[in-house]
């Protein structure tokens, strides 16, 4: 059965190196298909793509929220 309603999307774009970061928020950003500065994501809004978000906040933006 085909989804006729369409999904929340996330546009995230990183704003701050994680040079100098713990491991894991640099895992957390390249899971967010994010690794370098400016580089921007569509991402579904989901809790567990919430709490990523949320992990990196002080490293990525929310650009829009579609």
């Amino acid at each position: 059965m085909a989804k006729s309603k369409r999904e929340a999307q996330l546009t995230v774009e990183q704003v701050k190196s994680p040079i100098g970061r713990p491991a894991d928020q640099r895992t957390t950003l390249i899971g967010l298909r994010l690794n370098k500065i400016g580089r921007r994501s569509h991402l579904p809004d989901t809790p567990a793509v919430r709490g990523m978000i949320a992990k990196v906040a002080h490293l990525v933006r929310i650009v829009d929220n579609a």
